[in-house]
C-alpha cells in the first residue's frame, strides 16, 4: 500500500519564501521606480496610460490591467510598492496568506504593466504566474501555521510542478528552436555566455577562461538539465526528488556566474513544489498530521478548492499546454518535423483573454547565445568638443573596474542598456528620451547613475558611442576589459533651444 505523504510544511515554506522574493522584487523596483516611469523619468507613467488610453477605450482595463488608471502619479507609484512590501512582509510572517498573494499579484501585474520596456523580462512574468498560482494553494485562513495546520491543494501542487517543468523544458526547447549551433552542435555556447551576458560579474571572468572542454561538457549538462530531467518531475519519488536537487543546482551555478535578479531565489521557491514533507529534516516536520476540520470549515474548504481553484487550474492547465506546445512545434519544426496543432476557438479564445494578465507564460531563457558584447558609452559636452563619459552604476564601463554581484537588486535601467546596444537608437525608442532626461538634468533619472560629471548642471549636449568589450587575458595587467571602437551608437543630441 503507498504511503500516504504530506505536503503541508513544503506549502508553508514555500508561501513564506515566495513573500521573500515579491518584497524583493517590489524594493528593488521601488529605489529606482521614479527614474524609470515617474513624472520626471525616462519613460513616464502618466504619458503611456494618457496615449494609449484614448486608443483602447473601453477594453483599456482589459488591454492593460493596472490600478494605475485610477491615477498615474508619482505618489500613487510610490503607495502601490509601500502596499507591495508590507503584503510581502505579512506573507513573511505568515498572516492572511490568500488576502497578501492575492494583493501581491494584483500590485505587482499594475507594476509591470506599467512598467512598459522596464517590466518585461521573463521573471516578472513568472512570478507573476507563480504568484497566482499560489492563491490557490492554501484555504483562506488569518495565519499560515506550521506543516501540521496547512492542507494545501494537491490540484495546485501538481500545477505549481507543471510550471517547474514548463519553465525548463521551455528554457531547453528554445535553443533548439533557435538553430544557434553554439548550443547544437557545437556545444560552445558557454565559452561566450559570461563574457556577454547582461551584467557579468566577476567570477565570469574566470569562468570564461575554462578550457574549451569545460564549456562543451557544461553546455550538455545544460541541455540534459533543460531537456530530460524536466521529465524527472511527474515520475516517481526518488526522480522528482532528483529533479529538484538538479535544478537547484543549475540556479546555483548561474547565479554563481552572473546577476540575473530574483530569477534564481524565485526558481528555486518554485522548485519546492517538487518535495514532500518527507524530503525535510525530521526535526522540521509537524509531530502528528492535522487534526480534522470541522464540518463547516472542511465545507468552506471544499468550495473553495473545487468552486474556485479547480476552474482556474483547468485553465491554467490548459494555456500552459498551449504555450508549451507551440515552442515545441518551433523545436521540431527546425528538424523536419511539426506538431501542425490546430486549437479549438474557445482555447483560442481563452488564450487571448488571459494574455494580458501575463499569470500563464511561455519560458525560453538563454535561446541564442550572443557572442559579441557591444557596450553603450554615455557622453555629455558642455561646448560639442570636449566629452565625458556617464558612469553606471553595474553594467561595465571603464576598463579596470571590476564586474560586481549586484543580485537580487535588478538595476533595470543598466539591464536594458544591454539590449539597447544589440540593435540600434531607431529601434530602442525610450533611449532617445532618456538622453532628453539627461540634458534636463532629472534628479530621479541622474540617480540611475553613478557619480560623476554634471552633478551641479546638465551638459549642453549629449550622445552615445558603442564599443566592443571582451574580457582581458589572463595576463591582462590589472584590467578586467579591453575594449574597441565601433562608431556613434547616437549621434551629439541638445534640447531645442538650448
Amino acid at each position: 500500500m503507498p504511503v500516504e505523504r504530506t505536503n503541508g510544511l513544503t506549502a508553508a515554506v514555500m508561501l513564506r519564501l515566495l513573500g521573500v522574493v515579491y518584497l524583493l522584487a517590489v524594493l528593488s523596483l521601488w529605489v529606482q521606480i521614479d527614474g524609470l516611469i515617474g513624472s520626471r523619468g525616462i519613460l513616464p507613467v502618466a504619458d503611456f496610460l494618457a496615449r494609449v488610453g484614448p486608443r483602447l477605450g473601453e477594453d483599456a482595463w482589459r488591454a492593460l490591467p493596472t490600478l494605475l488608471w485610477l491615477g498615474p502619479t508619482d505618489a500613487a507609484l510610490h503607495a502601490l510598492c509601500a502596499i507591495g512590501a508590507a503584503l510581502g512582509l505579512l506573507l513573511v510572517a505568515g498572516l492572511v496568506p490568500t488576502l497578501a498573494l492575492a494583493g501581491l499579484w494584483l500590485v505587482y501585474l499594475s507594476l509591470t504593466v506599467a512598467g512598459q520596456d522596464f517590466l518585461g523580462f521573463q521573471w516578472d512574468n513568472l512570478l507573476l504566474e507563480v504568484g497566482f498560482l499560489a492563491v490557490f494553494l492554501v484555504r483562506p485562513c488569518w495565519r499560515l501555521g506550521g506543516g501540521g495546520t496547512v492542507v494545501p491543494s494537491r490540484l495546485v501542487t501538481w500545477l505549481l510542478r507543471w510550471l517547474v517543468a514548463r519553465l525548463m523544458l521551455g528554457s531547453g526547447l528554445v535553443k533548439l528552436a533557435s538553430g544557434d549551433p553554439a548550443w547544437w552542435p557545437d556545444l560552445t555556447a558557454l565559452a561566450y555566455h559570461y563574457e556577454t551576458t547582461c551584467l557579468p560579474v566577476w567570477t565570469g571572468w574566470y569562468a570564461h577562461h575554462a578550457p574549451l572542454w569545460v564549456h562543451r561538457g557544461a553546455c550538455l549538462l545544460v541541455l540534459a538539465s533543460e531537456l530530460v530531467v524536466p521529465l524527472f518531475v511527474f515520475g516517481p519519488r526518488r526522480l522528482r526528488i532528483a529533479a529538484f536537487w538538479v535544478f537547484v543546482a543549475q540556479q546555483a551555478g548561474i547565479a554563481a556566474t552572473g546577476s540575473y535578479g530574483f530569477f534564481n531565489l524565485l526558481t528555486v521557491v518554485l522548485c519546492l513544489a517538487l518535495l514532500d514533507d518527507d524530503a525535510w529534516p525530521a526535526r522540521w516536520r509537524p509531530a502528528r498530521a492535522p487534526a480534522p476540520a470541522p464540518r463547516s470549515r472542511a465545507r468552506a474548504a471544499r468550495l473553495w478548492t473545487w468552486g474556485v481553484g479547480a476552474p482556474v487550474g483547468v485553465a491554467v492547465l490548459v494555456l500552459g499546454l498551449v504555450a508549451t506546445l507551440a515552442q515545441a512545434d518551433r523545436a521540431l519544426r527546425r528538424f523536419g518535423g511539426g506538431l501542425e496543432i490546430a486549437w479549438p476557438a474557445p482555447v483560442a479564445g481563452l488564450a487571448a483573454a488571459a494574455a494580458p494578465f501575463r499569470s500563464v507564460n511561455g519560458y525560453g531563457l538563454f535561446a541564442r547565445m550572443t557572442k559579441r558584447r557591444p557596450e553603450i558609452v554615455v557622453e555629455g559636452s558642455d561646448d560639442g568638443v570636449a566629452w565625458r563619459a556617464y558612469a553606471f552604476r553595474w553594467k561595465p564601463g571603464d576598463v579596470d573596474r571590476r564586474p560586481r554581484f549586484v543580485a537580487p537588486h535588478q538595476p533595470r535601467l543598466d539591464w536594458q542598456m544591454w539590449f539597447a546596444a544589440l540593435g540600434s537608437a531607431r529601434t530602442t525608442p525610450w533611449f532617445a528620451a532618456f538622453l532628453d532626461r539627461l540634458l534636463e538634468g532629472s534628479p530621479p533619472v541622474r540617480a540611475l547613475l553613478a557619480a560623476g560629471p554634471f552633478e551641479v548642471a546638465p551638459p549642453r549636449f549629449v550622445r552615445a558611442v558603442v564599443y566592443d568589450y571582451r574580457f582581458t587575458a589572463p595576463d591582462g595587467g590589472g584590467d578586467w576589459w579591453r575594449r574597441e571602437p565601433l562608431g556613434l551608437y547616437a549621434p551629439p543630441r541638445r534640447l531645442p533651444g538650448a
